[in-house]
């Protein structure tokens, strides 16, 4: 991770030099998609153990933010996420987190599959911070690399037209992996399936494609090693699959746990060799991946159907997953899939995990801090949101995942963006 304290970029208008200061990343940011490893934590301490009645200090909310179900990140000083207006301009904008302040918007593109049933044509996607410049994928996706100091596009792509794309049902809805010098996505089809590029100018480096239920799901790929082997792993519409980090090469497959509503939606989880994954209304279970005359092996652990499932995801803490289903959230044993305990909660939602807690974002918009142990469901803290957005049908939820940095917690519903203070010792009681 890059931790230089901030980028400074000089532009010339005539004569005219304008210095501009952008942040990166430092240990307590949250610069991606579920976090600094992808995994839904955050490295922070010294949070709160308990939430006063009414909840953590309100620092500030924008209530102009575009629609959209994207969650934000932040680096430094900043706040970048997706948005729409209308479905003609998805836009990534960055925002002041001292004020909640836009500090500039750039268009994107249109958003995609507007005619999808059931409806929900808007902005998904996280975006990804590396250094001086973030990595945004559009619904339609218009994948952009832009300079977070100005907005500027350096260079822009299309999944679609120019690598045959095939998204499913409810558009692109992925945030791209930057893994050194690549950027991984999933345009979906059979030509490039899974594609990598050079993340400074958007050249080819390779493309994966697989035969099939090929489509593009709504999940976002992680890094995985098995016996020195680096590999990415993503869910699309077939299934769970291992990609060669290197080449582009399909490692191995795995579709128990693919959606039975064709909604393959939360990221896989992993630790060394087992990966977990999980479909609505099929199930959930862990594969362990072992490598064997050169080639990987994917063999089910255990799978279950009551298992978490929810959009929201899991976080693995310790030996113990922690996600939810619509009975609520529950504490399941990893390498085993034993349910330790299960609490209606806030129902479904999703979640991170920080200093000992999960954060949980319910789709009824609730908010929860849940002590992250197995022996017992202990609550310490719940409240709601302040001018919730009116919902545009009964199916629609508040679906973006919480974002915990630098003390903050950030929550995004449609048009909403709250930032509450949750340091210990800085206001909040």
């Amino acid at each position: 991770m890059n931790t230089n304290p901030r980028l400074t970029s000089v532009l010339q208008f005539g004569g005219l030099a304008l210095v501009l200061t952008a942040f990166t990343a430092t240990a307590a940011d949250w610069p991606q998609w579920r976090g600094p490893q992808r995994n839904g934590h955050s490295p922070e301490t010294g949070l709160l153990k308990q939430w006063p009645a009414e909840g953590p200090r309100l620092v500030w909310q924008v209530k102009d933010l575009g629609q959209g179900y994207a969650a934000p990140v932040v680096a430094g000083n900043r706040l970048y996420v997706l948005s729409n207006e209308g479905l003609e301009d998805e836009f990534v904008q960055a925002h002041d987190v001292t004020d909640g302040r836009r500090l500039w918007r750039t268009r994107l593109g249109k958003v995609g599959n507007p005619n999808q049933q059931p409806r929900f044509p808007a902005a998904r996607s996280t975006p990804t911070v590396d250094g001086p410049l973030l990595y945004a994928l559009s619904s339609d996706g218009d994948l952009a690399c832009v300079e977070t100091a100005t907005g500027k596009i350096r260079w822009q792509k299309s999944l679609r037209e120019d690598f045959g794309g095939k998204p499913g049902t409810w558009a692109y809805s992925e945030s791209p992996l930057v893994d050194g010098e690549v950027v991984v996505c999933t345009p979906g089809g059979g030509d490039a399936t899974l594609l990598a590029l050079n993340k400074n100018n958007g050249n080819v480096i390779w493309k994966c494609p697989i035969t099939g239920a090929n489509e593009a799901a709504y999940a976002s790929a992680i890094v995985v090693e098995t016996g020195g082997l680096k590999q990415y792993v993503q869910m699309i519409a077939g299934g769970l699959v291992g990609v060669d980090a290197k080449t582009g090469k399909l490692l191995w497959r795995y579709d128990k746990t693919v959606s039975k509503y064709k909604a393959n939606i939360p990221s896989p989880v992993a630790r060394g060799e087992w990966v977990f994954s999980a479909g609505a209304g099929t199930g959930a279970g862990a594969v362990k991946l072992t490598m064997a005359g050169g080639e990987v092996q994917a063999e089910q652990v255990y799978f279950g159907a009551k298992l978490p499932t929810a959009i929201g995801g899991a976080v693995l803490v310790g030996d113990y997953l922690y996600g939810t289903s619509a009975q609520g959230l529950m504490c399941v044993q990893f390498n085993s899939g034993e349910v330790k305990w299960e609490n209606a909660s806030i129902g479904a939602a999703s979640l991170l995990y920080a200093d000992g807690h999960l954060y949980l974002h319910g789709e009824n918009g609730a908010v929860a801090l849940v002590e992250a142990t197995p022996e017992a469901y202990r609550e310490k803290g719940r409240f709601n949101p302040p001018d919730r957005p009116a919902r545009s049908q009964a199916m629609e939820k508040s679906w973006a995942y919480p974002v915990l940095a630098n003390g903050r917690l950030y929550l995004r519903d449609h048009q909403m963006l709250w930032c509450y203070d949750v340091k210990g010792g800085s206001g909040a009681k």
